[in-house]
């Protein structure tokens, strides 16, 4: 090799050119900022639920009287700094009955969606992997989802007394199908997955092939599927109050509220007003939150990946 071809050899070499970025770079979001950026409604609806919550748990202190208190020389007052949300017809401080209502209201809905999601989640489990009890309880949940649920819980609670616990028993009972026929439609496309028919080729008992492998698959659609059943007994359980067939006209309620004041509608609208906001911003924050959980859970519907 001669000196020429050394000396000239680094005139040949070339730095490669960089290659530009196919993809940009990925920005990692952390803290309370980037998750309420990634699920608005999640954060949205959980603001909603928990200030409700507070407002129930803390109403004692939030500057309220005694609901059921009678004060008949300051009957149908106006909204105004002595009385926030005016009075009613017996004199009752119609601001204290709202926020005391939220406890009869936010009670009945944790309490129906836990319930049904429990019998309901058995239910479908049972229905979807055992195929020969499926017909069988499959046709008594579609003959009571033929019954709309209101009409199943009224039906139900004109057969016992007036109580904010037979009005939980009373929508618990028509909500049952609705949850356990979604964990049956689950568990039908799950039992057919490569490892249950693996486990069942090992010789797993099917109760344990059931909590390992279906179990856990059936609480992402469930836990939304709870927020919906939630949001519908907090509305069925003041309709019922509403035509007086719900909680006793002693306890305050929301549909008790508004059912005292339909008489004076047009004259004193306040105080129909005032717990229909509550119970609509309520439900309202309960959907937003079962929607943020639905596109949080299911990939496929997920904005990012």
């Amino acid at each position: 090799m001669t000196d020429a071809t050394v000396t000239g050899a680094p005139e040949l070499i070339r730095a490669a050119p960089e290659l530009p970025d196919l993809l940009p770079p990925i920005k990692l979001r952390g803290g309370m900022l980037g998750f309420v950026r990634r699920h608005p409604a999640i954060a949205i609806g959980g603001a909603l639920v928990l200030a409700m919550v507070l407002i129930a748990v803390f109403a004692p202190y939030l500057g309220t009287v005694d609901p059921t208190a009678l004060a008949p020389t300051r009957r149908t007052r106006e909204p105004s700094a002595a009385f926030w949300f005016g009075t009613d017809m017996l004199g009752r401080d119609i601001y204290s009955r709202v926020l005391y209502g939220a406890r009869v209201s936010l009670t009945v809905g944790f309490s129906v969606a836990l319930l049904a999601s429990l019998a309901g989640l058995i239910i479908g489990l049972v229905s979807g992997f055992v195929r020969w009890s499926d017909g069988i309880i499959m046709r008594v949940m579609d003959g009571m989802m033929s019954i709309p649920p209101i009409l199943l819980a009224i039906a139900l609670m004109a057969l016992t007394r007036g109580s904010v616990g037979n009005v939980i028993i009373a929508i618990t009972i028509a909500e049952i199908p609705r949850v356990s026929r979604l964990v049956r439609s689950v568990v039908l496309s799950l039992r057919e997955q490569p490892y249950v028919d693996a486990a069942i080729a090992a010789g797993t008992r099917t109760p344990m092939i059931i909590v390992r492998h279906i179990l856990p698959n059936t609480v992402a659609p469930m836990t939304v599927q709870a927020t919906y059943v939630c949001a519908s007994a907090m509305i069925v359980e003041a309709i019922l109050s509403f035509i007086g067939a719900g909680t006793p006209p002693t306890i305050p309620s929301w549909g008790n509220i508004m059912a005292e004041g339909r008489a004076l509608w047009q004259v004193k609208p306040y105080i129909v007003f005032f717990p229909a906001v509550f119970l609509s911003v309520t439900v309202l924050a309960v959907n937003l939150l079962g929607d943020g959980l639905r596109d949080a859970l299911d990939p496929r519907l997920a904005k990012r990946l």
